[in-house]
């Protein structure tokens, strides 16, 4: 498996980097004014043209916004802070991890701003600087979130192993070009960003990994085998996010470590990731 490192391409919807007081407007056109505070300035954007998410393609590009930094248009930009028609109401989707602010609007399409560390430096190193921002991100969508399914067992009886796969409407989500380093490089590829609670790296959230769902299936398996002389990433817990595709929330799984090897509990998950079909994941 490739270890990517967390460039510009997998950053789906990013918005801004440790924004503050950030909020969100919605006209009945579709369009999303975002006000918020960086680097102890006031901005504002405007966001528009993507809705849900397409399924993979090598002929076509992922649905995306179309932004406005300037938060309007040409000369009119004043006039469309002083006097944007927010139609957006109370949030009646499901419920989003990572939330600074959702909305419903009357067509009954959800839109949230979610705030999300992506770039943090994988085996538990310090992050400082842009690799320690918090990412704000779009999203806009329409009916079920993107699926994100994490399942445990373990690697040569000891090691914990993670495994599943990242799908929407049913199909999986997977990209066609990764650079040597397993970054994505087209607009469909996404990674998984793996944290583990109260490892050898420290207590509390580290970050261990991040990446590529495979090609073709949607699926990933990792073992929390040491990388770092005398750390080990295996915690009490674990947490996987991911973006979704297009403009789609990003959505996170957290579950519990499996524990001390139990040879029936891991039959069963062989035959499930045997069921993955996916040659790069194969059962112990």
């Amino acid at each position: 498996m490739a270890f990517a490192w967390a460039g510009p391409a997998s950053a789906a919807q990013l918005i801004a980097r440790n924004a503050s007081d950030v909020k969100l407007a919605v006209n009945t056109k579709g369009e999303a004014l975002i006000t918020y505070r960086s680097a102890g300035e006031l901005k504002r954007m405007l966001a528009w043209g993507a809705l849900n998410a397409v399924a993979p393609s090598e002929s076509r590009s992922q649905v995306s916004f179309r932004i406005d930094y300037a938060g309007g248009y040409g000369k009119y930009r004043r006039a469309i802070w002083r006097s944007f028609p927010d139609a957006c109401g109370r949030y009646r989707g499901p419920a989003l991890p990572w939330l600074v602010t959702a909305c419903t609007a009357p067509d009954g399409s959800h839109w949230a701003l979610q705030s999300f560390q992506r770039m943090l430096r994988n085996y538990g190193l310090p992050s400082t600087g842009l690799r320690s921002a918090w990412e704000l991100h779009l999203a806009h969508w329409t009916g079920d979130l993107p699926v994100l399914e994490v399942k445990l067992n373990w690697a040569v009886h000891h090691v914990d192993q993670l495994y599943g796969r990242l799908t929407y409407q049913g199909q999986p989500v997977f990209g066609f070009l990764s650079d040597r380093y397993g970054a994505p490089l087209d607009s469909f590829g996404r990674l998984l960003f793996l944290d583990t609670f109260d490892s050898s790296y420290g207590s509390g959230w580290r970050r261990d990994n991040s990446f590529l769902f495979h090609r073709t299936t949607g699926t990933f398996c990792y073992g929390m085998y040491s990388r770092r002389t005398g750390f080990s990433p295996m915690g009490q817990r674990y947490r996987a996010t991911a973006n979704g595709p297009g403009a789609t929330p990003i959505v996170t799984w957290i579950g519990n470590s499996p524990g001390p090897f139990n040879r029936e509990l891991d039959l069963i998950a062989n035959q499930e990731i045997l069921s993955l079909g996916d040659p790069k994941c194969p059962a112990n």
